[in-house]
């Protein structure tokens, strides 16, 4: 069981790295918090009381108060990120204690234990502005959606950015060949198959191959072609978690996998052919798209049919214009990804689109 107490208070030390100090003598509760740290990659401090250095109190991330150790530290400095930790559910005098040493949350385990692991796990990462998370889909199949998924997530990185690319379309041959990093070591998508509840954001950060300063999140030549909807939901997540920029790869298919990535999704760019028939395919995948994300936009790839330009096939769709797509400018060696040559067509594009697109979230 968790609950929360609602009040207003100062932030300490909000956006700092590090373990919980843990106040208690329960050596049992003790072991409890101990265990559940470790599960959330965090070292905590330990104290029966209140320390006595100056600092330790008010600029822990996150303070576990054992109910053993309630009356102790009632006399310390308020702050948030307080949580009393007790294990008698029947025990309705804990949230007067709660309110006497000012907490936000009391804790009951083993109930709440998934709870403070979680919560454990965002302090210990420094949890701040989730990924700017950019999904783009072809309206029709041959249309350069993962050629600029490519080009976004390189562009991306060479300003400076974390990024992650994510193939998350199975059937797509794999964004590590179209980067060149087929060979390259490292976890893929089969690798993540048993994931549940949360995955460690840096631990999954550091897995991943590494590619043109960007961690890519492909598909190997095996036979699985498909990974639960859990494990999507927990393999973005963690990636959201350490800020930047996602980029994901998307079929143009929504089945339950595919959901779960549109619903993590901040904005998604449909890229349309300039045909009649491409257009008509994409109002279907827009459709179907748009169940699930609420801003879908329009890229539109040449050439250009008669009586067709970038602002006509998106009225036609009805969907705001990202603008028109322009084709990569190749490399002399042939061994440059799309986007990166930072004075090419296509990487302006993808400049133009991050800046419109930060400027929006308010980064």
């Amino acid at each position: 069981m968790a609950g929360a107490i609602t009040r207003n208070g100062p932030t300490v030390a909000e956006g700092r790295r590090g373990g919980p100090l843990i106040v208690t003598e329960d050596a049992e509760l003790l072991d409890d918090l101990l265990r559940l740290c470790a599960a959330a990659g965090a070292r905590p401090e330990v104290h029966p009381g209140v320390p006595e250095h100056r600092g330790s109190w008010e600029a822990a991330p996150l303070v576990l108060v054992g109910d053993d150790a309630a009356r102790r530290v009632r006399g310390a400095a308020r702050r948030r990120g307080v949580v009393l930790v007790g294990r008698d559910q029947d025990d309705s005098g804990v949230w007067r204690r709660a309110v006497e040493i000012g907490a936000d949350h009391v804790l009951v385990l083993p109930d709440g234990e998934q709870w403070l692991v979680d919560r454990i796990a965002d302090v210990a990462e420094g949890v701040g502005r989730p990924a700017l998370t950019v999904g783009v889909i072809g309206g029709r199949g041959g249309a350069g959606a993962s050629t600029l998924a490519c080009a976004l997530a390189v562009t991306s990185a060479r300003e400076g950015r974390r990024t992650l690319l994510v193939d998350a379309d199975p059937l797509g041959g794999g964004l590590d060949v179209l980067l060149g990093g087929e060979t390259t070591e490292g976890l893929r998508w089969p690798a993540f198959a048993a994931s549940r509840g949360r995955v460690g954001g840096s631990a999954l950060e550091e897995s991943l191959p590494q590619l043109h300063a960007l961690r890519v999140l492909s598909w190997d030549r095996g036979d699985t072609v498909a990974v639960p909807p859990q494990a999507v939901r927990a393999v973005l997540a963690a990636a959201r978690r350490r800020g930047g920029a996602v980029v994901v790869d998307l079929p143009r298919r929504v089945d339950e996998g595919v959901a779960e990535a549109l619903a993590q999704v901040d904005v998604g760019v449909l890229v349309v052919p300039a045909e009649l028939r491409a257009v008509a395919a994409a109002r279907r995948v827009a459709s179907a798209v748009g169940m699930v994300l609420g801003d879908l936009r329009i890229a539109v790839r040449g050439p250009f049919a008669p009586g067709l330009d970038d602002r006509e096939v998106a009225r036609l769709l009805g969907l705001p214009l990202v603008g028109e797509v322009p084709s990569d400018e190749p490399s002399q060696d042939g061994s440059a990804p799309p986007g990166g040559a930072a004075r090419g067509p296509l990487a302006r594009f993808c400049s133009a689109f991050w800046e419109r697109a930060s400027a929006e979230a308010g980064d």
